[in-house]
């Protein structure tokens, strides 16, 4: 299997990090829940912006080439495990957070807890905690607990790769369409995909899930981002009935003075439309100097 990046040992297990660019700003990518292969999941985007800042992706614990987590995957020890792995690296702030889906919990913890180490977000359809809390007045927790439960079961068929993982693959390891599209070679189409299935049934993930609630409420009371914000918003199907899920990013991005870009675009923008995300980013990063 194709290798990338530089493992970094953290606690009791080893962080991937994959690197490009040169720059005294470095963009931190942060991978959404599930997304088995960050390295080059945000390829698309990445590659557009290494030609002027620094690019970096995390890879949790449990996902593309890191080991297995071995500790409880809270907010707080998500983000102490990256800040730990790009530090061995040797790659110091500042940074630009780059939060998909999940991880903009991570990002907000991060931004507010660390301000001398965050000079500005650059969300990816990340989520939010005013979404996280109307979703958990909907959904009460033990249903959550059963439905990822559910997902579990799931998730350890499809690591089979037999005829259910071929009837589904659009919905899973394609899902961002980059095994059918342009923006990877061959050799990391394959390497996309081995990586995925290794991580489909990845632990990590399902606890993740478990805790989203608990996560966003501690990024929530560390109180709304105070650096910079661009925030690009998908279409995406809200998971509740009180609030879409543009709604949801409006009203936080009125709180911060964010920088807000609706799109008619999927859930995975960074891949379906990375010349325009790509082209947001860069101007939003060099209207502030960064």
């Amino acid at each position: 299997m194709q290798t990338y990046g530089t493992l970094a040992k953290v606690g009791d297990t080893q962080l991937n990090v994959y690197t490009e660019g040169t720059g005294p700003v470095t963009i931190v990518f942060l991978a959404g829940s599930s997304v088995g292969c960050p390295g080059y999941e945000y390829k698309p985007v990445y590659r557009r912006l290494s030609d002027r800042w620094r690019i970096a992706v995390v890879e949790k614990a449990g996902y593309g080439l890191s080991g297995k987590a071995t500790t409880p995957r809270t907010v707080e020890q998500l983000v102490e495990e990256s800040r730990a792995a790009l530090r061995a690296v040797g790659i110091a702030p500042p940074y630009v957070l780059a939060p998909h889906s999940y991880s903009g919990f991570e990002a907000i913890w991060w931004a507010n807890t660390y301000p001398d180490e965050v000079c500005a977000v650059l969300g990816l359809d990340m989520g939010l905690p005013n979404m996280m809390r109307a979703q958990a007045k909907e959904i009460p927790h033990e249903q959550k607990k059963a439905m990822v439960a559910r997902t579990r079961s799931l998730m350890q068929k499809l690591a089979k790769r037999g005829l259910l993982a071929k009837l589904l693959r659009s919905k899973t390891v394609n899902a961002s369409g980059l095994l059918t599209g342009t923006e990877l070679t061959a050799e990391e189409k394959a390497a996309y995909e081995d990586v995925y299935y290794r991580n489909i049934a990845s632990e990590a993930v399902f606890e993740e899930s478990v805790l989203a609630e608990e996560n966003a409420e501690k990024a929530d009371a560390t109180g709304y981002l105070k650096c910079p914000v661009c925030l690009v918003v998908s279409s995406m199907r809200s998971p509740v009935k009180a609030l879409t899920w543009q709604q949801a990013a409006k009203e936080y991005a009125s709180h911060c003075d964010a920088e807000l870009h609706q799109t008619v675009a999927g859930h995975m923008l960074h891949a379906e439309i990375p010349d325009e995300v790509a082209a947001i980013f860069r101007a939003f990063l060099e209207q502030h100097g960064i």
